[in-house]
């Protein structure tokens, strides 16, 4: 089973900026860690691994520094790991990003399942994992919380997946993408084998160059959305405390919601 695994390196929730030109994260020079939904894909990934074989390969997209996180997964068991970084994808939105990585995992070739974190941290979308299915033309389950079944040899899947209301049990065709709760597992800790071969690893790297993708629909120029204005919302105003008894404070209540109304 050939798997491909989809982290970002996202900045500590505590160390976030932002350019004032571009309205985007500052990523260079900030601590980052990995995004912590995308340890459960990772872990998920090497659990399917260990059960059917195969390879798992790590993918990001992101600045030279975040080749960092791609270790960390090696640490933890991924075979391989390339990191996907040009000036091009600077500023990606999540449109212009799952295009990026859907030609990048077309590089590498066949695979059988991609995995994705149910979102980042940092833009709380949940939208590149489905866009990559969608660029990809390749069915999604989202939300996953337990793989039921894998038939490699008649190729599809079966899972569940998390809902408001409870779980739904969906099946799939291979190869598919699915996106993964933190309930599905309990992410591994890195072993002393698996941090001196990390240390060691090679990295493959891909630039805009190595994939056939339209320039036109890469990094911030090819990104349909836009950060037009950052700002600190002001303070809320101090409220207005009612006073009396309970009927009192119903009927003050009333005569407010009433006035604010109308």
């Amino acid at each position: 089973m050939n798997i491909i695994v989809c982290i970002k390196q996202v900045p500590d929730t505590t160390e976030v900026r932002i350019d004032p030109e571009t309205n985007t994260l500052i990523r260079s020079g900030v601590a980052c860690i990995v995004n912590p939904f995308d340890m459960y894909a990772v872990e998920e990934a090497i659990r399917l691994k260990e059960k059917f074989g195969g390879k798992v390969t790590v993918i990001t997209m992101g600045p030279p520094q975040a080749e960092e996180a791609l270790r960390e997964t090696i640490s933890l068991g991924a075979d391989e790991a390339v990191l996907i970084s040009d000036r091009a994808f600077a500023g990606s939105d999540t449109w212009a990003t799952s295009y990026t990585l859907s030609g990048a995992i077309r590089t590498l070739g066949d695979y059988d399942v991609i995995i994705c974190g149910k979102q980042a941290i940092d833009g709380d979308t949940a939208q590149v994992g489905p866009g990559i299915s969608a660029h990809l033309d390749i069915p999604q389950i989202t939300y996953v919380k337990k793989i039921e079944e894998v038939d490699m040899e008649k190729k599809y899947m079966r899972a569940e997946r998390m809902t408001e209301e409870g779980y739904e049990i969906v099946e799939s065709p291979l190869p598919c993408l699915i996106t993964v709760v933190k309930e599905i597992n309990e992410p591994r800790l890195p072993s002393l084998k698996g941090k001196m071969r990390a240390k060691k690893a090679e990295i493959k790297k891909i630039g805009a160059k190595d994939m056939d993708l339209d320039p036109g629909l890469l990094g911030l120029n090819g990104s349909p959305t836009k950060v037009v204005k950052i700002f600190t919302p002001a303070p809320r105003e101090k409220g207005q405390v009612i006073e009396g008894d309970p009927k009192e404070i119903s009927e003050k209540l009333v005569e407010l919601l009433k006035s604010d109304i109308l």
